[in-house]
């Protein structure tokens, strides 16, 4: 992420080989609301997904949306307590920025867009959107491939803003061939930390 730079707007475990999904009573349990959460909100995802909590953007109260361009009719809110009662899982990555592992937790990035019904077109995207405008996009293949979590915590630590926080979208790259083999401040441009929206665009 050496690459990432400020923008002048700045400011989902996958089922079996087969396809089937296997959905933990937690994740089923957090798809059932419908009404946005009290608390503050700190991941937004919308686009082609089957449920949703909360309406449309506001241009007044989601200014960081509104500068970003982001716009939905509906989406899917979460704040930290909800990501807390998700399956997590572990991950120790070797991080550029002090090249030494790190512990990050947090759920599978792929369970979560599952949870919410997430289209499963060949052509399907998926648009990280950080609070700092870093905008990195991929397809949901290699979401899967990849095995991205939605980190919360850092060295058993929550993520705060002005840190990586408050969800870091990663994977464990010592651990992926294809990105193992590039050097360190390479490994890492399409995982962005400061990530408060994710966008799911259905392909055809």
């Amino acid at each position: 992420m050496k690459k990432r730079q400020f923008l002048s707007t700045a400011t989902a475990s996958i089922a079996g080989a087969m396809g089937m999904l296997a959905v933990s009573p937690d994740l089923r349990a957090a798809a059932k609301g419908t009404s946005q959460t009290a608390a503050p909100t700190v991941l937004t995802i919308t686009g082609a997904i089957e449920r949703s909590n909360r309406g449309p953007t506001d241009p007044v109260i989601d200014q960081m949306m509104h500068k970003q361009n982001v716009k939905f009719s509906s989406a899917f809110a979460f704040d930290l307590a909800a990501l807390a009662k998700l399956p997590a899982v572990t991950i120790n990555p070797t991080m550029e920025y002090d090249s030494k592992q790190h512990q990050l937790r947090g759920p599978r990035l792929a369970d979560v867009l599952d949870m919410l019904g997430a289209s499963k077109a060949p052509e399907t995207q998926i648009v990280f959107h950080s609070v700092d405008g870093y905008m990195p996009q991929l397809s949901f293949s290699q979401l899967r491939k990849y095995g991205y979590i939605l980190a919360t915590h850092i060295d058993g630590k929550p993520m705060a803003i002005g840190g990586f926080g408050p969800i870091f979208a990663i994977y464990d790259a010592d651990r992926i061939a294809e990105q193992a083999q590039k050097p360190l401040d390479q490994r890492f441009t399409l995982c962005p930390w400061g990530l408060y929206c994710i966008e799911v665009v259905g392909g055809k």
